[in-house]
């Protein structure tokens, strides 16, 4: 799962490494040797390097001969109740294969904990361009930078209309009442992360957002599959031009439930011209202010009309967006205040948690409009 292209770096920053003790505790690279030669057969090139762009999951990439795999595990360490589960990630991207949505082709998964001391999945790596920081060059003119619009809104409206029932998913979820859990489930990842957190600081105005997104839940949605972290920077667009999607990662958080919870998700981190300064910089890009980038109110109208749904109650889904982005934000700061985690973004969610809050604060009272 190439977050650029083949030579594994983005704009001539070395995106792995591979020294240090905290990638010891992710892999022991003979273990894994014999295990995916028991698996895939033998080979006489081998290599392991620690991706290091992603903030939750880990991701590890293999050259395992003339096979360039990826190999997905949660971080080490205590984690909360239901994240980071690789193998549920792993399911639905398996079964996803041979339909209209954008997916890695998988290879492996294993529960086996002797390997990585954790569960864990092997899947082909794809190669193409992921837009984080920047937009590539050759994407650079308002035909390019209106299609990369389109096509992350087009991806999106294959995943929710994914027939689940006959890709083996009828039970991958439990549709009815999912935006309530997810009020409820979110604030139990702040419950467990302020468990220790609130040694360092409080949210001192976490708990009103929490009281008007369980007023203001809707009650009734339509039911698909969804994503659950489906934004610009976890898809991949292919080395090429036109912008095509290539393909969608990072199905941790996926289920059956509210396809609008997605959509709310997604344009939390897109930027319309004229936006507030973002509460987590470090994690949001602006290169979509430029001009012949589609506005949200743009991929609101286009998601419409592909999926047939209407885009209601908005204020509710960007606000619980950002709600969710802030208790990531306070799982990462647990795990940095453990010492289980050597991300340098995690120490920096001691401001950047409270900044979400008051965002969600904003969103709720019309400060900041689709």
């Amino acid at each position: 799962m190439s977050r650029d292209t083949d030579t594994g770096t983005r704009d001539g920053h070395d995106e792995t490494r591979e020294d240090g003790e905290y990638f010891a505790r992710l892999v022991d690279e003979e273990i894994l040797a014999e295990y995916l030669e028991a698996e895939l057969g033998s080979v006489n090139e081998y290599d392991v390097r620690h991706h290091q762009e992603g903030h939750s999951n880990e991701t590890l990439f293999v050259t395992w001969g003339d096979r360039e795999l990826v190999v997905r595990r949660p971080p080490p360490g205590e984690i909360a109740e239901t994240a980071h589960d690789v193998l549920r990630e792993y399911r639905v991207i398996d079964a996803l294969q041979g339909t209209d949505a954008r997916v890695p082709a998988t290879v492996l998964g294993s529960e086996d904990q002797s390997v990585m001391n954790s569960d864990f999945y092997v899947m082909e790596r794809v190669e193409g361009t992921v837009l984080r920081e920047s937009e590539a060059d050759r994407f650079a003119n308002s035909e390019s930078r209106q299609a990369i619009g389109e096509e992350l809104i087009d991806a999106l409206c294959e995943i929710h209309a994914v027939d689940y029932e006959a890709v083996g998913l009828g039970e991958f979820g439990y549709p009815e009442g999912y935006t309530e859990r997810q009020v409820e489930r979110w604030g139990k990842q702040y419950d467990w992360a302020m468990e220790l957190t609130t040694e360092e600081r409080d949210l001192p105005r976490l708990e009103d957002v929490s009281e008007w997104l369980d007023a203001n839940c809707p009650s009734e949605y339509p039911h698909t599959l969804v994503h659950g972290d489906y934004k610009l920077d976890n898809v991949m667009y292919a080395s090429s031009t036109p912008p095509k999607l290539v393909s969608v990662f990072d199905w941790e958080l996926s289920t059956l439930g509210d396809p609008r919870a997605d959509l709310g998700w997604m344009l939390s981190y897109w930027r319309d011209a004229g936006d507030p300064e973002p509460s987590i910089p470090e994690l949001t890009a602006t290169f979509m202010e430029r001009e012949g980038y589609p506005s949200r109110q743009e991929l609101v109208d286009r998601y419409e009309q592909r999926a047939g749904i209407e885009f209601t109650d908005e204020t509710f889904y960007r606000a619980l967006a950002v709600y969710k982005l802030g208790a990531l934000g306070e799982m990462f700061f647990r795990r940095y205040l453990e010492g289980n985690s050597d991300d340098p973004m995690y120490p920096k969610m001691e401001e950047r948690v409270p900044a979400l809050v008051e965002r969600a604060e904003r969103i709720i009272e019309g400060e900041e409009p689709l």
